[in-house]
């Protein structure tokens, strides 16, 4: 799996994390969607549906950016690796 993921060129994953990241913040940005949630009596696990709405959609969110994470590190992408700059005057 990390073989495949590391073939893949970067053009393809931004736009597979850009189409989710796209379909999450419409979920959250748009009226219309949240106010037909809000309308419905049913109760997901004891709660209501507009408030399971939101919930799941801070899952959703909060999965992508870990799995663009997860991603970024296999293909060696990340910028771990902090250079400190020495400067002369500033010793505490």
């Amino acid at each position: 799996m990390k073989a495949y993921i590391r073939s893949l060129p970067s053009s393809a994953i931004d736009l597979a994390f850009g189409i989710t990241y796209g379909i999450t913040l419409l979920l959250a940005l748009f009226p219309p969607l949240y106010l037909a949630a809000s309308g419905s009596r049913t109760s997901v696990l004891g709660m209501p549906f507009s408030l399971s709405y939101w919930i799941l959609d801070a899952l959703l969110i909060g999965l992508a950016l870990w799995a663009k994470y997860a991603v970024e590190d296999v293909r060696g992408e990340l910028d771990e690796v902090l250079d400190v700059a020495a400067t002369e005057g500033s010793h505490r």
